[in-house]
C-alpha cells in the first residue's frame, strides 16, 4: 500500500481520485492547494498527483519540495505547454484531463514500481567464515533482486533462486537467511550436483546403523541439521526423483524418516533451492516432479548474468581486484585502459565467478603496476564499434544516438498506431517513458492524438 498526496482544487475530481486510488489499496491524503499541502512532510509520501492550475501557488512549486518523493502533474490538454515545462522541472509523468481510469491506474503503478526498485539496497551478508560483505551492483536488475530480498526474507516460504552458474545464488540465499526471523538458527548448504546420487538420501535425510553396507553408525541428515533454520539446496535440478519424493514430504507434512528407520521426526526447515536449469522443462521430460516444483516456486528471484549488468562490470572488478591485490600483497596494482574496455566487452560466460579468476591471473601475472589485457587471459574479445556519424550528422548539433537511429521508426509506429494505443501503452510498444515519448513528438513534430471529451453525465 502506497501513500498518496492529491494536491487539487476542484473537490469533485479530488473525491473521485481518492476513491479511485483507494479501490486500489492506496492510502490517500487531500489537499486543495499546495499551501495546504505544505502542512504535511510531502516528501514523506510515495507520490504526489497535483494539477498544475492551483490557487495562489502554482503545483510546479512542488516538484523540488517534494523531493525524493516523485510528482505526477495534471493538467488539461489545451495547457499541455505547461505539462512539457513541469517535466522539465523534474516531474516523473503527466496525465491530461480528462484522463482514462485505466490509464492513470497504469501510470501510478508504474511510477511507484519503478521507486520501489530504485530504493533497493544491496543487503549485508556474513559469509562462512564470518566476515562481512555486500552484494555489488546498481543496475535496475539488481534493484530489484534487493527488494524482492528485502520483501521475501520475514515471510517464512519457500524460494526459488533461478540464475545461471556463477552468479551469487548461494550469496542470496544467505541475505535471505540472515534477514528471516530464522536469522540465529543454522543455515545449511548443500550443492546436490557435489554429491554422488548414492549417497545424497544418506546425506539430507540420514541412516541408522547397518542401513547399508559401509553404515557402521547412525547419522544425521543434513535437514535434521537445518531444523529450525534454513535449508539451501543449491543445484536443486540435480536432485534424483527418490530423493525429490523424499524433500515434498519434508514440505507437505514437515516429517522425515531416516534410512534404514521405521520411525519419522517432525523438524521445521525452511527451504531455499537454487538452480540454472528450467524445472518446468524438466517436469515434463519427467526428471523433475512438477508437484514439488510447485513446492519450491512460492517466491522466486531471478539473478541477472553478468552481460546484462553492463554497468555494474566495471565497479564489480575494482571491488575484486582489490581483495585480490590484499591476498597476494600486490598493493598498488591497477587496470591498463584497455584491459577495463576488454572488461567491459566480454560476454562473461561465466559471470561474477569467471570475472573474479580473471583478475586473480590479472593480479599474479602483472609484470608494473598495470594490469593489461594478456595478463587477464580472456578468450577473444568483441569490442563494440563506436557510431561514425555522417558528414551530414556531423555539421548538425549533437543528438543521442539512439535517436538518430530510431527517428524513423518511432515516426511511422508512432503515426500508424496511435489511434488505436494509448500514450503509455505506445510507449511500452517503444520501450521508453512517457516523458521520452512526449520530448520525441515535440522534437519530430508529431502532435499528440486528441481524445473526445466525455459528455457530462447527469
Amino acid at each position: 500500500m502506497a501513500r498518496i498526496l492529491i494536491v487539487e482544487d476542484e473537490a469533485i475530481i479530488r473525491s473521485a481520485l481518492k476513491r479511485l486510488l483507494e479501490r486500489h489499496a492506496h492510502e490517500v491524503t487531500e489537499a486543495g492547494s499546495v499551501e495546504q499541502a505544505q502542512a504535511f512532510e510531502i516528501s514523506e509520501f510515495d507520490l504526489i498527483i497535483s494539477d498544475l492550475r492551483l490557487p495562489g501557488v502554482a503545483g510546479t512549486e512542488l516538484i523540488k519540495a517534494a523531493a525524493p518523493a516523485p510528482v505526477l502533474v495534471m493538467t488539461s490538454y489545451a495547457s499541455m505547454r505547461s505539462a512539457i515545462d513541469a517535466l522539465k522541472l523534474g516531474a516523473v509523468d503527466y496525465v491530461a484531463k480528462p484522463f482514462d481510469h485505466g490509464e492513470l491506474l497504469e501510470t501510478v503503478e508504474g511510477i511507484l514500481h519503478q521507486r520501489a526498485m530504485a530504493t533497493g539496497s544491496p543487503p549485508s551478508i556474513t559469509d562462512e567464515r564470518g566476515t562481512r560483505a555486500m552484494m555489488i551492483g546498481d543496475c535496475a536488475a539488481m534493484q530489484h533482486v534487493y527488494t524482492r530480498i528485502k520483501k521475501t526474507a520475514p515471510a517464512d516460504v519457500s524460494v526459488l533462486i533461478q540464475g545461471e552458474s556463477g552468479t551469487g545464488k548461494e550469496l542470496v540465499a544467505r541475505a535471505l537467511h540472515q534477514q528471516s526471523k530464522r536469522a540465529t538458527a543454522p543455515l545449511i548448504c548443500v550443492n546436490c550436483a557435489a554429491i554422488p546420487e548414492t549417497l545424497i538420501e544418506s546425506e539430507l535425510f540420514g541412516h541408522e546403523k547397518g542401513a547399508f553396507t559401509g553404515a557402521s553408525a547412525a547419522r544425521t541428515g543434513l535437514v535434521e541439521a537445518a531444523d529450525g533454520g534454513t535449508l539451501f539446496l543449491d543445484e536443486i535440478g540435480e536432485l534424483p526423483l527418490d530423493a525429490q519424493a523424499r524433500l515434498l514430504r519434508v514440505l507437505q507434512e514437515g516429517e522425515i524418516r531416516k534410512i534404514g528407520s521405521v520411525e519419522t521426526r517432525h523438524v521445521d526447515v525452511r527451504l531455499i533451492t537454487a538452480t540454472h536449469r528450467d524445472l518446468r522443462a524438466l517436469s515434463r521430460s519427467g526428471e523433475f516432479r512438477l508437484d514439488l516444483y510447485y513446492r519450491l516456486n512460492v517466491m522466486q528471484i531471478v539473478l541477472p548474468p553478468l552481460r546484462e549488468r553492463e554497468a555494474d562490470v566495471l565497479k564489480i572488478a575494482d571491488i575484486l581486484l582489490e581483495k585480490a591485490c590484499k591476498r597476494h600483497d600486490r598493493p598498488g596494482l591497477k587496470l591498463s585502459r584497455a584491459a577495463r574496455q576488454d572488461l567491459q566487452d566480454y560476454p562473461w560466460p561465466g559471470n561474477v565467478r569467471e570475472l573474479e579468476n580473471a583478475l586473480e591471473r590479472g593480479v599474479i601475472l602483472a609484470e608494473g603496476h598495470l594490469i593489461h589485457p594478456d595478463d587477464l587471459g580472456l578468450g577473444p574479445v568483441t569490442h563494440r564499434p563506436p557510431l561514425q556519424p555522417s558528414p551530414q550528422e556531423a555539421t548538425e548539433p549533437a543528438q543521442d544516438e539512439e535517436d538518430l537511429s530510431l527517428e524513423d521508426y518511432f515516426q511511422h509506429f508512432v503515426l500508424e498506431h496511435q489511434e488505436q494505443m494509448s500514450e503509455t501503452e505506445l510507449a511500452q510498444k517503444l520501450g521508453i517513458s512517457r516523458k521520452n515519448l512526449w520530448e520525441r513528438r515535440q522534437r519530430l513534430g508529431i502532435p499528440r492524438k486528441k481524445t473526445a471529451r466525455r459528455p457530462n453525465q447527469g
